[in-house]
């Protein structure tokens, strides 16, 4: 697949997930209307309302982002091998030079941000700087800036916004059904009807956000291996991102910046050791492939 290709197909696959999960909120946005007796008026409100929040999110993600992370801008000065690398391979490929942010953590990690090229960020913690070399930390750069060539920065701040927004709908529905916001089941005699649509309002309620995660999770998973493989492409070196890999799956350290909205974003997961998830269920919800599959992969190539 050419890059070319990869972008069509996020493209694409961003059209999808809108679709998709337009799809999901008007079927719970319908069940709310039947089964709580709203006016379509008023759940017409309530979507633009959410729509509009989300398109200032996207629009301002970046901002929105580094705010959150506590961020601060880099300088050539002080972060030489950062702002060099990231300007060479950049030039080197036809990008935009990203702004470039830190974030003051020993611990070992980055990520990439903003609607496109143009306004691409890559955001690296001052632990990744001080502890990996400047071969790694290309690596790192490169994997970031594959993130922003590929539109994967677009299609992940879509997808984590469509999210939220059927969170929030799931929401109002466990709230209106918990204080018996349910109309009238005899109010047109169709008393089975109603009585089907509050169970299915009730389970989409509980499981659309579930469902919602584990497409994001599995979309987050998905664009990590393919950024890998761009990386090599840009720096022809795979021994420098396994390196880097292996240093951030050795670092025990959690990023304190870091939370569950933001951990997707992230080249290695930064919510490593907040929890003690194991088995499937850990390997579902994760925001990344495991590392050690990541690394073969690159050391395989040199093969």
């Amino acid at each position: 697949m050419t890059h070319y290709d990869l972008v069509s197909s996020n493209v694409r696959k961003t059209w999808y997930i809108i679709i998709g999960f337009f799809i999901l909120i008007m079927g719970l946005s319908y069940i709310m209307v039947e089964n709580y007796g709203f006016g379509l008026n008023v759940m017409g409100l309530a979507l633009i309302f959410a729509g509009g929040s989300g398109f200032v999110s996207y629009w301002f993600s970046d901002k929105i982002i580094l705010s959150i992370s506590g961020a601060r801008e880099a300088q050539r000065s002080e972060f030489f091998d950062f702002y060099t690398v990231a300007e060479n391979i950049s030039y080197a490929n036809g990008l935009p030079m990203p702004k470039l942010y830190v974030i003051e953590d020993t611990a070992i990690n980055a990520f990439a941000t903003g609607r496109d090229p143009k306004h691409a960020v890559v955001c690296a913690t001052t632990g990744l700087l001080q502890r990996l070399n400047r071969a790694e930390v290309e690596g790192v750069v490169a994997h970031e800036l594959a993130h922003v060539k590929n539109y994967d920065i677009r299609l992940m701040s879509v997808v984590t916004i469509l999210v939220g927004m059927i969170a929030l709908i799931s929401d109002w529905m466990l709230r209106m059904t918990v204080f018996g916001g349910r109309k009238n089941s005899d109010e047109r005699g169709g008393s089975q009807l109603q009585m089907v649509l509050f169970i299915v309002g009730i389970l989409l309620a509980l499981l659309s956000p579930v469902i919602a995660q584990l497409i994001k999770f599995a979309v987050s998973r998905q664009r990590e291996y393919l950024a890998d493989a761009s990386a090599i492409a840009m720096t022809k070196n795979p021994e420098g991102l396994a390196r880097a890999l292996e240093k951030i799956s050795q670092d025990q350290e959690p990023l304190e910046a870091a939370n569950k909205a933001t951990a997707h974003l992230y080249i290695g997961d930064p919510l490593k050791n907040h929890h003690d998830a194991v088995g499937w269920f850990s390997g579902l919800f994760a925001t990344h492939p495991p590392i050690t599959e990541r690394i073969a992969i690159l050391r395989g190539m040199t093969r």
